[in-house]
């Protein structure tokens, strides 16, 4: 039997594709094997329907959250390799270790960085640079590259063997069982696709039974899996989910163009300047051709590389401006493209139904981000929202609402960007049902079963009728009186208000009946009201911040669902806590509330102030209020009054908690009340005629006490 073809390769890179392609089309080989999981050898007859960039998600059956996924790029050697095996009806499967006992092993492999050695052994500061120059500009015979690839990790092995980590070895022992296997199966040549770290590891000879001892003890999962769309960005290290590739554009650029590279990547340069309204003529790119040439001419490499490039680029079409190069890397040099997967590659049940209302609502996954906005007098927008709620109910935030731009009852803006892991969030939730509408209900519904509190169970309310989940809504609503029967926190009552009355107001627009929902909402306001008082009496600051954010939205709430006798019932609660001995935060924001209403006047707003110097009371009455004390002369009056009347201590002990009153004020809002003095709201000096030089010394010698 002859040996196999050990073809090592640096993962997604165009110079090994253009290799591992030329190699296979030289030696045409009956197998192919390569780098990957076993597992996915089912998948492989789909590769013809695929559009790179995609990816392999393998998930354990029983956990679906233990997922992992296998990308490949047009560019990558293993795809090169797959396509070769489908356009030319060679077999071909993956020979590492099974995803079943390697999906969730997050532990060390013990590994050196080979590509860096060597390229520290040649002088270059850069691996990837080093490899581009030897590999990706290579135009050697392709088997006597990978085998001067071999001789040289061979070298760095030996040298750094000590530090393979356990795990790597049971990979490369699992690589050699299936080559063995392989070679008694298989008559012709077989060529072994993998990285070029291993080939040191299949050219070595163990025993059958050492491998054997090595692989005992793997895990057993049922393992199922699919094709999935995958994006450049998502290839790209700083993603979270990438392969080590920095810069999938460029290498998509090198792999697509072997000639005129330079020139064709400063076109699509300035092009996408361009379309920006920047400058970038014609007359720029020449130049930055000329530039990046010159400079790998300078530094003796074959031809410019993506450090030379950006280099030319920020001097010649950004000017030296930064901001512009940003634009360029993240168009081009990592790229937007996002890949596509064939109509027969097998999904879950959950994901097909995804997929149908993806079209059918024309709403595609794009990666890049894009406003909705949607009127839910409008069937086709209506379902987009549904969808929309439905999804982030099973994991997958599709959209996110855009609450800073809220254009009213009947309308919606959501920001929108389909990120490729989402892939798992949708296996994850195949769990709950075979359709989106299914999978949410059974979620919410067991979300009402299992709800505690009343805030729980509210929220559960509020999504159930954004869903439009009949079933869910009735759960959640009898969760809600059960949580309210339960609880003896005013707080935890009231905070449950917002979004109730946020759900009052579009109830109907959702198809379910706002009176159920108000009646809900006015069994809390009247059990929360009663005991808001006591709530806010002997707590600590931090129960005081709740307490006062909890008015605050127990408010607006009752502004905008409560029917006139429940207001009243509102009004009354905080007229008892101003009465109240309780914590000065929620005491002042009750205050200011009831002012603003007219409930109090500014004498009896005034009379309060001073009374309560030495407690939290001023904070509570002005936190927040920083516009409203600009806009309004009668707050900033009686403020301004009540400051200016502070006498000796009074004054000293109020400074304090003025600054903390006005901690949340950020620099503009001071800078609008400073102004808002400046224009005359405090008397101006008199003449030197005019002053009485007694109290002037009295006022001196007490700033000069604060300051000293």
């Amino acid at each position: 039997m002859t040996e196999p073809v050990l073809l090592g390769i640096r993962h997604h890179g165009p110079g090994s594709a253009r290799m591992v392609k030329r190699a296979l089309e030289q030696t045409r080989p009956a197998l192919i094997l390569i780098e990957g999981p076993p597992e996915a050898d089912a998948l492989l007859e789909h590769v013809h329907a695929l559009t790179p960039p995609v990816a392999i998600l393998l998930h354990d059956e029983t956990e679906p959250e233990n997922a992992a996924f296998w990308p490949f790029a047009e560019f990558s050697p293993e795809w090169q390799a797959l396509r070769y095996a489908d356009e030319n009806e060679v077999p071909a499967r993956f020979f590492d270790l099974p995803a079943a006992a390697s999906i969730g092993d997050d532990g060390p492999s013990g590994n050196v960085d080979p590509i860096g050695l060597l390229a520290e052994a040649a002088g270059f500061d850069d691996p990837e640079r080093w490899w581009e120059d030897v590999v990706e500009h290579s135009a050697s015979d392709p088997i006597e590259l990978a085998d001067a690839i071999a001789e040289a990790m061979v070298a760095v092995r030996k040298e750094f063997e000590e530090e393979v980590g356990e795990r790597t070895l049971r990979r490369e022992a699992f690589m050699r069982q299936t080559i063995r296997k392989a070679r008694k199966e298989t008559d012709g040549p077989i060529a072994v696709v993998c990285g070029a770290w291993h080939v040191p590891a299949l050219l070595a000879k163990p025993t059958v039974a050492a491998d054997t001892t090595l692989l005992k003890g793997l895990r057993r999962r049922k393992i199922s899996g699919t094709w999935v769309p995958w994006s450049h960005g998502q290839l790209a290290a700083e993603s979270g989910y990438g392969a080590g590739v920095d810069s999938p554009g460029w290498y998509a650029h090198l792999w697509q163009h072997q000639a005129d590279v330079v020139p064709r990547w400063f076109a699509k340069a300035a092009a996408v300047l361009r379309e920006e309204d920047l400058p970038a003529s014609t007359a720029s790119a020449v130049e930055a051709v000329r530039l990046a040439e010159a400079l790998a001419a300078l530094r003796e490499r074959p031809s410019a590389g993506l450090s030379e490039v950006n280099e030319a680029a920020l001097a010649v079409l950004c000017g030296g401006d930064e901001i512009p190069l940003q634009l360029v890397h993240r168009k081009l040099v990592v790229g937007e493209r996002l890949g596509e997967v064939g109509e027969a590659v097998p999904r879950s049940p959950l994901a097909a139904d995804l997929q149908r209302l993806q079209r059918r609502l024309r709403l595609p996954a794009d990666v890049q981000p894009k406003q909705l906005k949607l009127d839910l007098r409008k069937d086709t927008d209506r379902e987009r929202s549904k969808l929309l709620r439905r999804l982030e109910v099973l994991g997958v935030p599709w959209g996110k609402p855009d609450r800073s731009n809220s254009l009213g009852t009947f309308a919606e803006v959501w920001q929108l960007r389909w990120d490729p892991v989402f892939a798992v969030s949708v296996a994850v939730a195949a769990r709950h049902g075979t359709t989106v509408h299914t999978a949410a209900e059974n979620v919410l519904t067991q979300a009402a079963k299992d709800a505690t509190r009343v805030a729980d169970a509210a929220s559960t309310l509020t999504r159930s009728v954004g869903c439009e989940l009949p079933t869910a809504v009735v759960e959640a609503r009898n969760a809600l009186d059960r949580c309210a029967a339960m609880a003896t926190d005013a707080l935890e009552l009231l905070a449950a208000l917002p979004d109730l009355a946020r759900t009052v107001r579009y109830g109907s627009v959702r198809g379910t009946d706002p009176e159920l929902l108000r009646v809900a909402l006015h069994g809390l306001l009247t059990r929360g009201a009663v005991g808001l008082p006591l709530a806010c009496r002997n707590v600590d600051d931090e129960t005081a911040e709740n307490a006062l954010a909890v008015i605050d939205g127990a408010h607006e709430a009752a502004r905008l669902a409560a029917d006139e006798d429940h207001q009243k019932t509102w009004w009354r609660a905080l007229h008892a806590l101003v009465k109240a001995e309780a914590h000065g935060l929620p005491t002042g924001r009750a205050t200011r509330l009831l002012w603003e209403a007219g409930e109090l006047t500014s004498d009896d707003v005034a009379a309060r102030l001073h009374r309560s110097v030495a407690t939290a009371f001023v904070a509570g009455f002005l936190r927040g209020s920083a516009t409203l004390l600009a806009a309004d002369p009668r707050l900033f009056g009686l403020i301004d009054e009540w400051l200016s009347g502070l006498r000796g201590d009074a004054f000293d002990d109020a400074l304090p908690l003025l600054r903390r009153a006005i901690t949340d004020f950020t620099p503009a809002e001071r800078r609008l009340l400073g102004e808002r003095v400046v224009a005359g709201e405090t008397p101006q000096p008199a003449s030197d005629d005019d002053w009485d030089l007694e109290i002037a010394e009295r006022l001196a010698a007490h700033v000069r006490s604060l300051l000293a």
